[in-house]
């Protein structure tokens, strides 16, 4: 083909994505989350749309599609029309169901176009008030002297807290028994109870009953203290150098869409993560706001997903 030809169909591509990008959207957006409407997921999703739909000019819906791990949703999106109306709230639930699942209707990364990251939680290690155990030391201790007996709680198999439970004793080189519950609140349930001594749980779940006195937390799993308990030391400075557990949130479209649109929507969601209001909100929901770029959020998802497969295996976790 003459070089010429080439060089005006390349730039009519060039013009194409450009004015795409510039026309969208011109319809309503709907974001799918895959977890219960009312729960974190579906709270972050309507805190970020509410705002990004002021700089869109366009409503942005929340629909929600629980089930599967998420995986339901996902895979809606996944199938999708790649044009940047139908998004997905990825969370590290994602990673974990790409590498808990033995077979999935699609690609965990290659599937999706990340947009960018919007939060990033670490999970808590929580005991009752009148426990005896006042530190991860401890339990980790405790582990040592009876093998396996130690339990925790989470809100079930291959949950990120029930991996996240699984990194500790690897590291740790303990053998934790782990309780499923189901969801967070089951465990919680369990832990004021009596049921369980130690649980696993995002700081959301957990944060009214801290405030009332009926639990304590033992230690935060991310690199650094969570802001809100300052007093709290994480897993890493409890003994286990490197732990390091976040889970994160974030928006991805389906695999192919323009980038005039991805490059949209990602600089209407750092405008978005601007604002003290939203801000506010995220962080009232255990979230730490943090975005990026759509190539640190998908490497984000590709490093979680090795991580996780990783530590399934390394656990005799039963794949689904």
């Amino acid at each position: 083909m003459n070089v010429k030809i080439v060089a005006a169909l390349a730039a009519l591509v060039l013009v194409a994505g450009f004015a795409q990008g510039q026309e969208y959207p011109v319809r309503p957006i709907k974001i799918i989350q895959g977890f219960a409407p009312g729960g974190n997921a579906d709270v972050t999703a309507r805190i970020l749309g509410g705002e990004m739909s002021k700089g869109l000019g366009q409503p942005i819906l929340v629909e929600a599609k629980p089930g599967a791990g998420s995986t339901i949703a996902a895979d809606a999106v996944a199938k999708s029309s790649p044009d940047g109306y139908t998004l997905l709230l990825v969370t590290g639930g994602n990673a974990v169901a790409g590498a808990l699942y033995k077979s999935l209707p699609y690609h965990p990364v290659d599937s999706f176009q990340a947009i960018s990251t919007a939060t990033q939680l670490s999970f808590l290690f929580v005991v009752r008030a009148d426990s005896a155990l006042k530190s991860i030391s401890e339990l980790l201790g405790m582990a040592r002297g009876k093998p396996g007996s130690v339990a925790y709680g989470s809100a079930g198999i291959g949950s990120t807290q029930n991996l996240t439970g699984e990194l500790l004793a690897s590291m740790a080189g303990v053998k934790l028994l782990h309780v499923p519950y189901k969801g967070d609140s089951g465990a919680l349930t369990g832990l004021l109870g009596g049921e369980i001594p130690v649980i696993v749980v995002p700081p959301a779940v957990a944060l009214g009953n801290l405030r009332s006195g009926k639990v304590r937390a033992i230690a935060g799993t991310g690199g650094t203290r969570w802001q809100a308990l300052p007093d709290v030391p994480t897993v890493a400075e409890s003994g286990v150098a490197g732990f390091d557990v976040r889970s994160w949130i974030g928006l991805a479209a389906a695999a192919g869409t323009p980038r005039p649109i991805v490059d949209r929507l990602n600089a209407e969601m750092q405008r978005t993560l601007r604002v003290p209001e939203v801000r506010a909100k995220l962080e009232q929901v255990g979230g730490e706001v943090i975005g990026s770029t759509p190539e640190q959020m998908r490497d984000r998802l590709a490093t979680d997903v090795q991580r996780w497969t990783k530590v399934i295996s390394e656990a005799n976790i039963p794949r689904q």
